[in-house]
């Protein structure tokens, strides 16, 4: 990640605080490298008493763990079943504001908490910003341990390359939910995004894929020159 990625991203994550978080709200918390920055700013401002009564669900055990850590408090589905707002990354936004996330390995609780939010305020660098999905990030499919061996060569029948996922030393990656991970790679991108989902999930053994359609209301986007910009779809869901 580059300098002005970095600078970006806290830029987009402080903006989409201080503009889209209210005191009293119930929050989903995002995981990823530009989340963080979102857990910081709102450390910061439940520290300075600027917002009050606020408490999240988080979407990852890292975040978990930083939310913790900052003194941020957290809920469960026990508690809430609906989320006043979800901040969250992505890996890819297309011009109507579908996403590809996942790359952090959280695609499945992500969706799920996204799923219930009245909005979703997605937070990026421009270099997030692509004209069609999968042309450059690939999709994560999460998948059962039990088969995982058989989705690559039902994946390759699609014309889509995967590979599973792996830890430095060699390892499956294992996702907070105890499942493995298969990249997958469009060599034109996605050219019918609810097509594909539909298709991949229809799969038996796999869990959820990293298609996010439909769920962003707000992208929040930190500009390489500094700037920070704002898109919002034209009737949210």
């Amino acid at each position: 990640m580059g300098d002005w990625q970095r600078d970006a991203k806290r830029a987009a994550a402080y903006y989409a605080v201080d503009h889209f978080v209210q005191s009293g709200m119930r929050l989903g918390l995002g995981t990823g490298s530009t989340v963080a920055f979102v857990l910081d700013r709102l450390a910061q401002r439940l520290q300075d008493g600027t917002l009050t009564d606020i408490a999240g669900i988080p979407t990852s055990e890292t975040t978990t763990q930083r939310a913790r850590d900052l003194g941020i408090p957290l809920l469960s589905f026990d508690d809430v079943q609906t989320l006043d707002l979800c901040i969250d990354g992505a890996d890819e936004v297309d011009p109507s504001l579908n996403l590809i996330k996942g790359l952090g390995g959280a695609l499945v609780r992500e969706k799920i908490v996204a799923s219930a939010a009245r909005a979703m305020v997605v937070v990026v660098d421009e270099s997030k910003l692509v004209p069609r999905l999968g042309g450059r990030a690939p999709l994560p499919v999460e998948v059962l341990t039990f088969g995982w061996q058989l989705h690559a060569e039902w994946f390759r029948t699609l014309g889509i390359e995967s590979v599973l996922r792996r830890t430095a030393d060699g390892a499956p990656f294992v996702s907070d939910n105890g499942n493995y991970i298969y990249d997958c790679q469009f060599p034109d991108g996605i050219d019918d995004p609810l097509r594909v989902e539909a298709v991949i999930n229809n799969r038996p053994g796999v869990v959820e894929n990293g298609l996010f359609l439909g769920y962003a209301t707000q992208v929040v986007i930190g500009m390489e020159n500094g700037s920070v910009t704002v898109r919002q779809v034209a009737e949210e869901r």
